[in-house]
């Protein structure tokens, strides 16, 4: 394991992502460029390297969503990457969930990496699925929601989305793959969410949406 780990790091190297962006682990050096913020992540065994076309979808539609009052919720957060992100570009808190406890550390982990303090960052372990209390941790009143994950569990999330965001909020989610989105905008239709936009790379979807008006 440990050789494979280490061949591994060889390939993972700083890279861009959008306009904002450079993705870095914490073994390579980078000399910043320009205004783009650094976000340095190890994902350990972690699902978020930034470098899968889903990951790199969310990446670019949070650009375009992050505001400096944003409160974001990432469910199937994995590496962190996502919500991390959404903090460097400019987001006031972020919560990062996971049913794998090991991953809620590593994003936690990479959070402090990235200068973010425990207070704007928290991470929470469970499944929303399954564990009602969970909800009462995650709270309401989220601008937006990123999960990153498979058609299969967006789809059994869908009418729980509602409860965590705020009647403007924006839902990003991705894990898609191109053959299954109009499974997912229809499972979002039902649970009162209207898609706004659609973005599509090799095969893979990432669709925003926000909730439909009354």
């Amino acid at each position: 394991e440990q050789v494979w780990q280490n061949e591994w790091k060889k390939y993972y190297k700083p890279f861009t992502v959008g306009e904002k962006l450079v993705i870095k682990p914490s073994w390579e050096a980078y000399e910043e460029q320009g205004s783009r913020k650094v976000l340095e992540i190890d994902p350990n065994s972690s699902f978020g390297t930034g470098q899968h076309h889903t990951t790199r979808l969310c990446l670019e539609a949070l650009e375009q969503l992050v505001c400096p009052t944003a409160k974001v919720l990432d469910l199937g957060c994995g590496s962190g990457i996502l919500s991390i992100a959404a903090m460097l570009l400019g987001a006031a808190s972020a919560t990062a969930v996971d049913i794998d406890q090991y991953s809620v550390e590593t994003a936690v982990a990479n959070a402090v990496r990235n200068g973010i303090d425990s207070v704007s960052y928290r991470g929470l372990w469970g499944n929303i699925l399954e564990n009602q209390a969970l909800f009462g941790q995650i709270g309401s009143g989220y601008e937006i929601i990123v999960a990153n994950i498979v058609a299969d569990v967006i789809i059994a999330m869908s009418p729980l989305f509602s409860q965590f965001l705020n009647a403007e909020g924006k839902l990003l989610v991705s894990g898609i793959i191109q053959e299954r989105a109009q499974e997912v905008i229809q499972a979002l239709r039902q649970a009162g969410f209207a898609v706004q936009t659609e973005s599509e790379s090799a095969g893979w979807v990432a669709l925003v949406a926000k909730r439909e008006e009354a």
